[in-house]
């Protein structure tokens, strides 16, 4: 398969993609609406969404299940980073190759990038990814790599800062950059300079339904070519839940890409 098949599969371009993260074991402890690992697949599945963000123990899991269920893309996270509490750096490694994840027939890997970090780590940080990213080129497989302050106060100058670490994930060779929301003008600098694809994090369970709704309409204004939806869905209340992933879906559902 090639990196422009993958590509397309991961993000449409008949719609915006809408991959929802499940892969959250990997740093956080067990946290609500995550308990058994592979709940959320068959519960979200069928409800219009593109594709999940999930860990090797997940992909192993759940082959059954995504074999007949084709039309879904499959995002796997090759890394890990502890611990998320210590704003001021934590420690970051791969937890596998971009081999494995080909042998297993996902359609992109998955980084973090964290920046929080001292500068040596900055600099052996910027060595993993470029070493990463050249690998999947040899494989032709498609990298989504996010910028990060980890345990971060969402802030202007995290929001700014972020922006900035989104461009050194450029330079390095991103296929795909996935970043949290920095508003509707600085998405669409970043998709208009950039030139890469962008897709927006959700991030934790926040406000209400519609100001969920609200914000993924913005990141659609803007031009990215997917939203990554989690716990802003899978931990609210299942009718809630299901009402706004539906209103989230009519929104991805009228954009088009020329690509």
């Amino acid at each position: 398969m090639s990196m422009e098949y993958r590509l397309r599969r991961t993000l449409p371009s008949n719609r915006v993609a809408i991959i929802m993260p499940v892969d959250h074991g990997l740093i956080f402890d067990r946290i609500e609406g995550l308990e058994t690992p592979s709940a959320p697949f068959p519960a979200w599945a069928d409800h219009d969404v593109t594709g999940f963000m999930m860990t090797p123990g997940q992909v192993k899991q759940t082959e059954r299940f995504f074999a007949a269920r084709p039309h879904l893309t499959r995002v796997m996270a090759i890394d890990t980073y502890y611990d998320f509490r210590e704003p001021d750096g934590g420690s970051h490694g791969l937890i596998t190759t971009v081999e494995e994840a080909v042998r297993l027939g996902v359609d992109a890997v998955k980084m973090l990038f964290p920046w929080n970090m001292s500068k040596a780590e900055r600099v052996a940080m910027c060595t993993r990814a470029g070493e990463v990213i050249a690998a999947c080129d040899r494989w032709d497989i498609p990298l989504v790599l996010e910028p990060v302050l980890i345990g971060a106060p969402r802030s202007e100058e995290v929001i700014v800062a972020e922006e900035k670490v989104a461009r050194i994930c450029y330079d390095l060779g991103a296929h795909i950059i996935k970043i949290a929301f920095p508003g509707e003008e600085r998405t669409r600098r970043l998709v208009e300079e950039l030139q890469v694809p962008l897709v927006i994090a959700g991030g934790p369970l926040t406000g209400e339904p519609g100001e969920t709704v609200e914000a993924i309409a913005g990141t659609i204004r803007s031009g990215a070519r997917g939203v990554i939806v989690g716990r802003n869905i899978w931990q609210r209340e299942r009718s809630a839940a299901e009402k706004t992933l539906a209103d989230i879906a009519k929104l991805t559902r009228s954009v088009r890409f020329d690509d």
